[in-house]
């Protein structure tokens, strides 16, 4: 299986650079307990504050992670 760069498949889209929790939770298939848990734990990328009471993820980041946890799985190098 083949893994793309997180840099180029955001630099190849239109979509949102900053996505919600809720889209996070369904690109990871993790829920947003679990990826609060994560965070809070240092194993998720970062949240960007929107607002007060509203955050959200960088999706390249996002992406990179979920990369970083197919290559661990195949035993590559993130």
């Amino acid at each position: 299986m083949t893994t793309c760069s997180a840099a180029a498949i955001a630099a190849n889209d239109n979509l949102p650079p900053i996505i919600s929790i809720k889209t996070a939770a369904e690109m990871t298939s993790l829920s947003r307990p679990a990826i609060n848990s994560l965070r809070a734990a240092g194993q998720f990328p970062a949240a960007v504050q929107l607002g007060e009471r509203r955050i959200g993820f960088v999706r390249a980041e996002v992406l990179a992670w979920i990369n970083a946890r197919i290559a661990a799985r195949d035993g590559r190098a993130a």
